[in-house]
């Protein structure tokens, strides 16, 4: 009996754009769901109201004073993509090596596909000292990236947020008045903060997570403290443990909650820190027994993931390989498979040598971006709904458009600068983490 050949049909192509998806939403073209409709439209829409905008931060409340963004000129808020695209790539081609472009793993695919280099946040400013001759690096992230980047690069370059509203809603979740003051209440009970005890310990060793501001990681830094990535934040841990008694961990709780139980801290001697309220809302013997003070802050994208999607996830798709990041609740990261940076996401599924299938626990441009490259895989976000991060979603190619031909008429915009004061301590604490090897994976 002769064979029956069998002809598979390749899977059709991916499309990495996440506007692309939110566009088919609302035009009815797709039966997906979306948190919001308003992502359809130009973030320009809305810069001169207060807010996060549309996406997943957009009910988070924002500090009175935030950064908004100008009027973006007509001529940018009317162009068509290609048109956009066009002048992108012109205005690049025009500035040569005086300028490059960063683009974050949760940035839209249509500034993503402009940038010199991708990475998370402290890969792209590690990547900003790899080109010292540009004169200018745009960073297309969010605003305490392009501190980051202004704190490392050299005095003489500028570095540019396409578009000012890019803040961090986790990142405002800790203001310096707040840290400040919370200091002040644990020296009331800890004693002198700054003193070693016999065995060489000091009472409290401040971390912070990248996500924060320059004002926050210039606050480590002047109380002997260190930055962390969600990549290293076990090394850090362990930095702190052989410095201090216990650690003031923030603004992420479940960054720090993740980590420090994956060391064996028990969750009892990690008492969360409410800065509405005297002491935390713990009391003096709580915070004696503590080891792990964690503020209350969260990310809203990783919040948005649950046990019921992952349960939901092995149902429909048996075998599947959930990875999360360590900002997810700790229930979530218990219940995934394995929990990571972005970078280590990306280098698990990089490393996958079968087909198979992913159920990811991160923004969902990244997720879409990692679907389009691996097509061999089965790769999905766990949160169906399509809900980026409002704050990465406002660098829009037309802001992007923007800065680069200002620069090529001579013209500098949206410098972020941050004060000498406050950046030779935050310099101090980012040299520490440098020195800080990561581990690994958080779980």
């Amino acid at each position: 009996m002769a064979a029956t050949l069998i002809t598979l049909q390749p899977r059709p192509a991916i499309d990495p754009s996440v506007d692309h998806a939110i566009q088919a939403i609302v035009s009815g073209a797709s039966t997906d769901a979306t948190c919001t409709t308003d992502l359809a439209v130009g973030p320009w829409d809305f810069d001169t109201r207060p807010g996060y905008g549309p996406g997943s931060s957009m009910g988070d409340v924002i500090p009175t004073g935030s950064p908004r963004q100008g009027e973006l000129p007509a001529e940018y808020r009317e162009a068509s993509d290609d048109e956009l695209d066009e002048r992108i790539r012109a205005a690049k081609a025009t500035l040569g090596d005086r300028v490059v472009v960063l683009g974050h793993f949760y940035q839209r695919e249509e500034v993503v596909r402009h940038a010199d280099y991708v990475g998370d946040s402290f890969q792209l400013a590690n990547a900003a000292k790899e080109r010292p001759e540009a004169e200018a690096i745009v960073f297309c992230g969010v605003h305490f990236m392009a501190e980051t980047a202004d704190l490392l690069s050299r005095p003489d370059q500028a570095v540019i947020l396409p578009n000012l509203a890019a803040g961090c809603s986790m990142a405002d979740m800790a203001d310096i008045d707040q840290v400040e003051e919370c200091w002040e209440q644990l020296e009331d009970v800890l004693g002198d903060l700054e003193t070693p005890d016999a065995e060489g310990l000091v009472p409290v060793i401040p971390v912070t997570y990248m996500n924060s501001s320059a004002a926050i990681k210039g606050f480590v830094g002047r109380h002997g403290g260190i930055v962390c990535t969600s990549s290293n934040a076990r090394t850090v841990l362990e930095w702190a443990f052989a410095r201090g008694r216990r650690v003031l961990f923030f603004p992420d709780q479940h960054l720090g909650r993740n980590t420090a139980k994956a060391m064996g801290v028990p969750l009892e001697q990690m008492p969360m820190w409410n800065p509405r309220k005297p002491l935390g809302g713990s009391t003096a013997e709580v915070i004696e027994d503590s080891r792990v003070i964690l503020w209350h802050g969260f990310c809203s994208v990783h919040r948005r993931f649950t046990v019921d999607q992952i349960e939901k996830a092995r149902a429909e798709h048996p075998g599947v390989r959930v990875i999360v990041h360590p900002e997810c609740p700790m229930d979530v990261v218990d219940a995934a498979d394995e929990a990571g940076s972005t970078d280590i996401i990306r280098k698990a599924i990089a490393a996958a040598e079968e087909p198979t299938t992913f159920a990811i626990g991160t923004e969902i441009n990244l997720v879409q971006r990692l679907a389009a490259q691996y097509p061999q895989h089965e790769i999905f976000c766990l949160d169906p709904v399509v809900c980026p991060c409002s704050t990465m979603y406002r660098i829009h190619p037309g802001y992007l458009a923007w800065v680069l031909e200002s620069l090529v008429a001579g013209q500098v915009v949206n410098r972020i600068t941050v004060p000498a004061d406050v950046a030779a301590p935050a310099t101090v604490a980012l040299e520490r983490m440098l020195a800080a090897k990561p581990n690994g994976a958080v779980k």
